[in-house]
């Protein structure tokens, strides 16, 4: 039993004779080691905002006058069917996914959004068809709460433009062509001077 301790004490100390340890050892702080995380964004104070058609018409921004937006539904009526993407202007890193919960109008509606590059800003971006049940959230006349982790919640005054928004992208934009069309064919009709 002593011969085969002693083997194996020899055999240890073979093994540690220190030709392959490291010359000098490196020191790293722990606070250099950790990865860098962003803080938390906090809620925006939306006193004041309200929602505005863009200037294409084809989106609706919410924001305060003059102001980025914080939030837009933007439509393409170009697709069939037609698709509404919600845009959360906050930052983000590429790659990220997260769920964006909006809450109102008796309902809680989950989207799923994606990290996306737009004009050398990124951003959170959902696209979803226009007809998807999920978007009844903003249908409503209620307030809304719309939360997205790490980027605080909007705080949503109740507006009846959202709903209309999305029902026209429902329905193709054909209302507003209607629209459009009608004051067209006004203008172009002959002007009849009633005879005296």
């Amino acid at each position: 039993m002593r011969t085969a301790s002693l083997a194996i004490c020899l055999l240890l100390s073979a093994c540690g004779n220190g030709t392959d340890a490291p010359v000098q050892a490196q020191r790293i702080s722990l606070e250099d080691a950790r990865a860098k995380v962003a803080e938390p964004l906090s809620s925006p104070d939306t006193k004041g905002a309200t929602w505005k058609v863009t200037a294409n018409g084809q989106a609706i921004d919410f924001g305060r006058a003059g102001a980025e937006p914080w939030l837009t539904l933007a439509c393409d009526v170009s697709e069939a069917p037609a698709t509404i993407t919600l845009i959360r202007h906050a930052p983000t890193r590429p790659g990220l996914k997260a769920l964006f919960p909006v809450l109102g109008n008796g309902m809680i509606s989950r989207f799923e959004v994606d990290a996306t590059l737009h004009e050398g800003e990124w951003r959170w971006e959902g696209t979803l068809p226009a007809t998807d049940p999920m978007l009844e959230v903003f249908t409503g006349p209620r307030e809304l709460q719309a939360t997205l982790p790490g980027a605080g919640s909007l705080m949503i005054e109740g507006s009846r433009i959202p709903g209309e928004f999305v029902e026209w992208c429902r329905a193709g934009g054909r209302v507003l062509r209607a629209e459009e069309a009608e004051a067209s064919e006004k203008a172009e009709a002959p002007q009849t001077t009633p005879s005296t």
